[in-house]
């Protein structure tokens, strides 16, 4: 497999073949986790395969998760037994084999509040949770949880106030950049031979009868119009899986809940620690999660009515997560310490209960109508199972016997020989004049595909400098990401393909210009798109952070939509 390149000529190419009247057998409408996931599953069976997303992948939920791929250790307390092996599978699956370069353990630290009892209860779980994670087959490469003292605990997290634990457990699960990895399952789905294009718009659906043949399609930058037909499509949308259903006029046979999660951004050295942290809350769990230079603080649980595409974060959801983190720790947490915030939705099959932290987060997989398959519920740990089963589903439905899913053995872009180039990493510093900490940084995102990112920096030694505005990121990053990773705006840039709209005190803006300028040429953009592009984001950077001040959601929703949208020249 060749890897291929999710540049501007590529989305072109895709959408024209979608367009050219060939019926695919194949089409996924959605580029969230679940969705690229179920192209990837597709077409590594041998089908023809296309991809549509109306924004950015993994624009939505898949860019604004807890950025953990774990077991749910809360799921073995609901006895939920089969769910957490699931994806405990899946998180060994990722681990070793599929995505080594972008996920990577991390430590938990879970303090006990109560002598004895608490501590055979927890210990027996973390002790069945291991079991578990051994049993798959692919425990190996993380630690198993060990007991701690009080004074134990507080050599790893100096920060914790001693009145808030009598001991601690210590455990091992695991974390992704969740918006890199789900762009790399399109690029990985699109080597394989998808047809992959994202800023296209589904909407309506064409039928014959009651069957579903394919979808009525708009190109967001070009204006175009077209018609993709099919012989499966799949409904992979998430939070929208209702919206969608209701073009096709089908409401299915479940509906989707959106739940609010928030997670707040602080600089590492505001909390001493060398481990991650998960602390109980009256409703569900809070974690503590290193990342870079930065801890996440999350997350939230509550319902969520208003606008799907930017969900606002309130006052009181950062207030809350605040009150919980503060609860523990020796020195406060203020709001002068958040140097960013991002609110994301949970897809949650809806049931009986008023409580969204009590809602399913098992997945379902239905033929709402003939010809289409709906996905929709679970986790992101297990996105290749449910993109698994939708296929599965699309090929029980089709002609002739369509192989089985062999995603378990498809390393994403970037997987294979990323362990060698690790270990080379010095010598690739020596060669390429960076330094080996820019190598280690560059490797965990992109992996063995470095020497494709190295190699403009040996065509324009200028794009080895850092991006202004920024600390951890590299100018090539940023034409690396409008060249081959498929990013069509300046946002696209800043919160997806890097993470600098979260990460950066100004959340980007002083990066804005500078990076507008480095894709103007890819993207083919003149003077005024490059200062409608950086209005536009500076926009939306202003609408959030006066939305985060707002006490309730109405008013943080109704704030946040006052920024414009992305509008592309058409």
């Amino acid at each position: 497999m060749g890897v291929v390149a999710l540049s501007p000529q590529a989305r072109a190419e895709a959408i024209d073949a979608m367009a050219d009247g060939r019926e695919l057998d194949v089409l996924v409408i959605g580029g969230g986790v679940v969705g690229t996931g179920s192209a990837l599953d597709a077409a590594t069976r041998g089908l023809t395969t296309g991809l549509l997303e109306a924004r950015d992948f993994a624009s939505g939920t898949s860019s604004r998760s807890s950025k953990l791929i774990h077991g749910g250790l809360r799921y073995l307390e609901m006895l939920d037994f089969r769910l957490v092996h699931e994806a405990l599978q899946e998180r060994g699956l990722l681990l070793q084999r599929l995505a080594p370069h972008l996920v990577k353990p991390v430590p938990f630290l879970y303090p006990l509040q109560h002598r004895w009892w608490e501590r055979f209860y927890a210990g027996a779980g973390v002790a069945l949770y291991d079991g578990m994670a051994v049993s798959s087959g692919l425990g190996a490469g993380l630690p198993i949880h060990r007991h701690l003292t009080r004074r134990g605990a507080m050599r790893l997290v100096p920060s914790l106030k001693k009145s808030a634990l009598v001991g601690a457990l210590q455990y091992y699960d695991a974390q992704v950049d969740d918006a890199r990895h789900t762009m790399e399952l399109a690029r990985t789905a699109a080597s394989y031979g998808a047809l992959v294009a994202n800023r296209v718009k589904v909407t309506g659906f064409l039928r014959q009868g009651e069957r579903v043949t394919g979808v009525q399609a708009k190109d967001l930058e070009s204006g175009r119009t077209f018609e993709v037909r099919a012989k499966q499509v799949v409904n992979a949308t998430g939070v929208w899986t209702d919206d969608t259903q209701a073009l096709v006029g089908e409401r299915g046979q479940y509906h989707v809940r959106a739940s609010k999660g928030i997670h707040l951004v602080v600089p590492k050295d505001r909390i001493q620690s060398s481990t991650g942290m998960i602390l109980r809350t009256e409703k569900s769990v809070l974690f503590i999660i290193p990342w870079g230079r930065h801890w996440l603080i999350g997350t939230t649980d509550t319902d969520w009515h208003l606008d799907k595409a930017h969900p606002a974060a309130t006052s009181k959801d950062i207030e809350y997560l605040l009150d919980h983190v503060n609860a523990v720790l020796t020195t406060p947490l203020t709001r002068e310490d958040v140097e960013g915030v991002y609110a994301g939705l949970r897809p949650l099959l809806a049931g009986e209960s008023e409580s969204t932290s009590k809602l399913s987060r098992e997945h379902v997989v239905a033929h709402a109508a003939p010809g289409l398959v709906v996905v929709a519920g679970g986790k992101y740990t297990t996105y290749r199972v449910m993109a698994k089963d939708a296929i599965d589903a699309a090929a029980d439905a089709l002609d002739g016997r369509v192989p089985r899913s062999v995603t378990k053995n498809i390393p994403l872009v970037g997987a294979d020989g990323y362990q060698a180039l690790w270990n080379q990493r010095h010598l690739i510093a020596q060669r390429s004049g960076l330094h080996v900490a820019r190598i280690e940084h560059l490797l965990n995102r992109y992996g063995a595909l470095v020497n494709e990112v190295l190699e403009l920096v040996a065509e324009d030694p200028s794009l080895g400098e850092q991006l202004p505005g920024t600390q951890d990121y590299l100018k090539a990053e940023i034409v690396y990401g409008a060249k081959a990773e498929g990013a069509r705006h300046l946002d696209d840039i800043l919160a997806r393909r890097t993470r600098i709209s979260i990460e950066a005190w100004d959340r980007g803006v002083g990066a804005a210009e500078a990076a507008a300028r480095l894709i103007a040429p890819i993207l083919g953009w003149d003077e005024a798109t490059i200062e409608r592009e950086v209005s536009v984001y500076l926009k939306r950077v202003q609408s959030e952070r006066d939305s985060q001040d707002q006490p309730d959601d109405e008013s943080a929703d109704k704030v946040r939509l006052e920024a414009p949208d992305i509008v592309s020249p058409i």
